[in-house]
């Protein structure tokens, strides 16, 4: 692993600043070389990132448990959406109109289940980045919790 560099870390704090302030993210916190953000209603532990790999820096939604992104996968499948328009569609909403992000979906080699996308390299469009994030799965799966209990 790399050291962070000044100016990681200092984009890794002001995003994780626009994080806390959203108020919707559970806990945010920087850690060496990324700042995580709890899913705050997830049925199980969930974690929106935001880290740097070789050279570029990601945004994704990553979890544990194999039924948790199951179930983002099925709802998915029977809507027939693309993670890729309705990330676009928040990104719209939330004033960078234009984007077309990619995502890739896949088990990384420390266990997690991974939704991610490339993020701009400056705070202000990164943090936009994980706010759409956030704002496309809450809707997903089991990531909303607390509406299912309503």
């Amino acid at each position: 692993m790399t050291t962070p560099t000044k100016a990681l870390r200092d984009l890794l704090c002001k995003v994780g600043e626009r994080a806390r302030a959203s108020g919707v993210f559970g806990d945010v916190r920087v850690t060496d070389d990324a700042l995580e953000c709890d899913a705050k209603a997830s049925a199980e532990r969930a974690t929106y990132r935001l880290c740097q790999e070789d050279g570029a820096l990601w945004v994704s939604l990553v979890m544990k448990d194999r039924w948790q992104s199951e179930s983002i996968e099925s709802d998915l499948m029977n809507s027939g959406d693309k993670i890729e328009e309705l990330l676009e569609e928040e990104l719209d909403d939330l004033g960078l109109d234009g984007q077309s992000p990619g995502c890739q979906h896949f088990r990384s080699d420390d266990m997690f289940f991974t939704f991610r996308s490339e993020a701009p390299q400056d705070a202000d469009r990164a943090a936009i980045w994980l706010l759409a994030y956030e704002q496309c799965f809450r809707n997903l799966g089991d990531m909303n919790a607390q509406a299912d209990e309503d």
